[in-house]
């Protein structure tokens, strides 16, 4: 019997054990979190300002007939680079031609004729000496002579005009550019006053960008153009960079309903890589922020006290720390407060982190965290 109840004692013991739960000490350590971290760093930040612009060729030019005529031949071809002075297109010239040959010829009509009144008055000078003539013959030759000279200033007149308007049946490029398509064809009649030109012209190198800023932006645009030449950028909207130029104009007054001034900037576009038309980001540096504490974009969070950013500490633990951000360039941003060079932030993985949470300095990218996550338990 002793023997009995010394077993079932040693049993309840054992059971009594086994069904006490672990303590917290006892328990297993959560798994540290895999996170990409950034070091603090000191760093110059270019103070850009952004806007939506549109791209305008510097010289845009509809190309008229400047004279009525049948167009009889279009010598470019379709997107033709073309050079000031190029025949673009020649109108018959046939009529032009004659009608300058006829104020030719009534000029030397008018000249022949004042040949012979010159000759008319000198002999009518020497036969009034003579008190052979009349003054008044003198003065009626002598006024012959006068309306003779004025047909002539104005036949010299009708000559160049003449030759003005057949200069005009060759259509010429006023200035260089790229041609448009073609919108006449050859054998239709043209007039100076058709509403639709033959072609258009635009001057491609160099192009401009007219774009706005808020009024905000005025002060800023103005010191950095006291300093000398503003550089912009222009950029798709997945940022692919399109061309490099300069701020050439502000605009003297600002858009009271939207409080945006225009702006226009200029490329040089060798690579005709901006076309008119185009709607296109421009990024105007007006400034350097020099020695800037600055971390990645990617390290900023939002919560509901404000900005912060997850620090990892000497031991590797996560902490969640209020911060003060400036200006943001280049994927990064400016801190003028909760942060110093050397501190050490999570930019991957934060949405994971818990305050004093382990982590697990992962290097590389998002796709490294996701190798090294931990496995999910079993169930």
């Amino acid at each position: 019997m002793v023997l009995l109840l010394a077993c079932g004692g040693g049993l309840y013991a054992w059971s009594s054990r086994a069904s006490t739960p672990r303590t917290a000490e006892e328990a297993p350590a959560r798994a540290a979190v895999p996170v990409n971290v950034a070091t603090v760093a000191r760093r110059d930040l270019s103070v850009v300002l952004n806007g939506i612009g549109m791209v305008q060729a510097s010289q845009t030019v509809n190309i008229h007939a400047r004279v009525d005529g049948t167009l009889q031949s279009v010598n470019f071809h379709e997107g033709q680079n073309v050079k000031a002075g190029d025949v673009l297109a020649q109108l018959d010239p046939k009529l032009a031609q004659a009608n300058l040959d006829q104020v030719r010829a009534a000029k030397v009509k008018d000249e022949a004729q004042l040949r012979g009144a010159e000759a008319d008055l000198a002999r009518y000078m020497t036969l009034v000496q003579k008190d052979y003539a009349s003054r008044q013959a003198v003065d009626q030759q002598q006024a012959t002579v006068d309306q003779l000279k004025a047909s002539i200033t104005a036949d010299t007149a009708a000559v160049e005009t003449a030759q003005t308007n057949l200069d005009y049946t060759t259509v010429t490029a006023p200035v260089d550019g790229r041609m448009g398509m073609r919108q006449v064809d050859a054998g239709n009649l043209v007039h100076t006053s058709d509403a639709t030109p033959i072609a258009v012209l635009t001057t491609l190198k160099p192009v401009s960008v007219v774009f706005s800023l808020p009024e905000k932006d005025i002060d800023a645009v103005q010191a950095a153009q006291a300093r000398g030449p503003v550089a912009a950028v222009a950029t798709r909207e997945d940022g692919t960079v399109l061309g490099t130029g300069t701020l050439t104009v502000v605009d003297n007054q600002i858009d009271a309903a939207t409080a945006t001034l225009k702006l226009k900037a200029s490329f040089p576009n060798e690579d005709e890589r901006l076309w008119p038309g185009a709607f296109v980001h421009v990024a105007l540096a007006v400034d350097t922020v020099k020695d800037a504490v600055a971390v990645p974009v990617a390290a900023i969070e939002r919560g509901p006290d404000g900005v912060f950013a997850w620090v990892v500490t000497a031991q590797n633990t996560a902490v969640a720390r209020p911060i003060v951000t400036g200006h943001v360039a280049g994927g990064f941003a400016a801190v003028t407060d909760g942060l110093a060079p050397g501190d050490r932030v999570v930019v991957n993985g934060q949405y994971r982190l818990r305050p004093d949470a382990k982590v697990a300095i992962v290097e590389g990218t998002r796709a490294n965290l996701a190798q090294d996550a931990p496995a999910p338990a079993d169930k």
